[in-house]
């Protein structure tokens, strides 16, 4: 299993399940079709929209175990 770590580019967290999306949006981060979200880690996306990036990758990580 492919495990979330912060410096992860958003797009490629998208592309391991479709369902990541809905951690992200909870947060704040709703620009995911943006050219951002192909050039930016997850880590800098959380330190622009105020969000914990490790309590982010852990909740990422557990949902995708789930799986």
């Amino acid at each position: 299993m492919k495990q979330v770590t912060k410096d992860m580019i958003i797009r490629d967290v998208l592309s391991l399940d479709p369902g990541c999306a809905d951690f992200l949006l909870a947060i704040g981060m709703h620009c995911l079709g943006c050219p951002s979200a192909s050039g930016e880690s997850l880590e800098m996306a959380c330190a622009v929209h105020g969000a914990d990036v490790d309590k982010l990758v852990d909740d990422l990580n557990k949902y995708l175990a789930g799986k």
